[in-house]
């Protein structure tokens, strides 16, 4: 074979290659030029080793460049075959976005999940901030702290979930109070926070009571804080959550961590005050607690009592969704129900 013949060789290699309309068609390109054994092309090695002086540098030299040029041509149009395939995938892919489908079915918003954030926005407009807590809670900050020594009937196991046998172990949260002594201690006054969060009681379900529940806490600490300053703030948030027609009445309570201590009551909204099983026949549904913070309780934040006050309040977020739904039963919000979760 002579250099010659390696060219015309090469270009009728290049012409085929060229023309490759597949990987399998331009596979088998290859292999006829340039297979390590028996290519039409790398065969002409064999006779490099026969030729001698000017000749084999000459057929040495067409050799190289017949080789590097189909071996060249190969890679390109593998290129090209490749890109025609992306291209090719790409356009069966493509997605007419003009083209009318069907509507999606979007979710609903639970309705306790809707009053916890309208909760939120009420109280955010007055300057609170929102903050969570942890669920499993211990022992100081949930009872100690909070002023409800260990005889405290709270704090029995008849009422309390405990996660290892005793009130000096860890439990769940009773309320979402403890984030207030966490707040308190880890800060100086002013405060304002509320504080959302699921908590759990060992409760008999009713229609006005679930063993798990949410709750939102409240506090405010600063100078100068009084018992009026706690009924407008009340009285502002229950008209902005059920309208300035629904009847609101406050009374005289106790707890451990305030003093005076006060709950609210709102209008069963399902009899409107006449008595039903919902209100349990009293025409009144207790929708929070609250009061003064208790000095000791300042006292036990490394605040001085003499100096700033303030008040707390914790108010059911699943109680207040039954009663401006007219929801009945405060355990039909955990049921699932779509036709239920359908109407929010």
């Amino acid at each position: 074979m002579t250099s010659d013949d390696l060219q015309a060789l090469a270009s009728q290699a290049l012409e085929e290659i060229a023309g490759a309309c597949d990987h399998a068609g331009l596979e088998a390109l290859r292999l006829r030029y340039l297979a390590r054994h028996g290519g039409l092309i790398t065969g002409a090695a064999g006779e490099l080793t026969t030729a001698v002086g000017a000749d084999r540098a000459e057929l040495g030299r067409a050799f190289n460049a017949a080789k590097t040029a189909v071996g060249d041509a190969l890679t390109k149009r593998q290129r090209e075959l490749d890109a025609e395939l992306r291209a090719r995938e790409v356009e069966s892919e493509r997605m007419d976005v003009s083209h009318p489908i069907r509507p999606l079915a979007r979710g609903h918003q639970h309705p306790v999940q809707r009053t916890v954030r309208e909760i939120q926005d009420i109280f955010m407009r007055l300057g609170y901030a929102s903050v969570t807590g942890p669920e499993i809670e211990d022992d100081l900050h949930n009872f100690q702290l909070l002023n409800m020594p260990p005889e405290h009937p709270a704090r029995d196991s008849h009422d309390t979930f405990y996660l290892a046998g005793g009130w000096h172990d860890w439990l769940y949260r009773t309320h979402t109070s403890p984030m207030q002594m966490r707040t308190m201690l880890a800060g100086a006054p002013p405060f304002r926070i509320i504080v959302p969060g699921k908590v759990a009681r060992r409760d008999n379900p009713d229609p006005t009571h679930n063993p798990v529940f949410h709750q939102v806490e409240g506090l405010l600490v600063d100078q100068g804080v009084t018992v009026a300053d706690l009924k407008g703030t009340l009285e502002h948030v229950i008209q902005a959550l059920f309208g300035r027609d629904r009847g609101v009445r406050l009374r005289a309570s106790f707890f451990p961590y305030t003093e005076p201590s006060i709950e609210a009551d709102v209008a069963c909204g399902i009899c409107l005050g006449t008595g039903c099983r919902s209100c349990m026949g009293k025409g009144w549904i207790e929708i929070l607690g609250s009061g003064m913070v208790h000095p000791t309780v300042l006292a036990n934040a490394a605040i001085d009592p003499e100096r700033y006050s303030g008040f707390a309040f914790g108010m059911g977020p699943d109680r207040i969704a039954a009663l401006r739904y007219g929801i009945s039963d405060v355990r039909d919000l955990y049921e699932n129900d779509l036709r239920l979760l359908e109407c929010f």
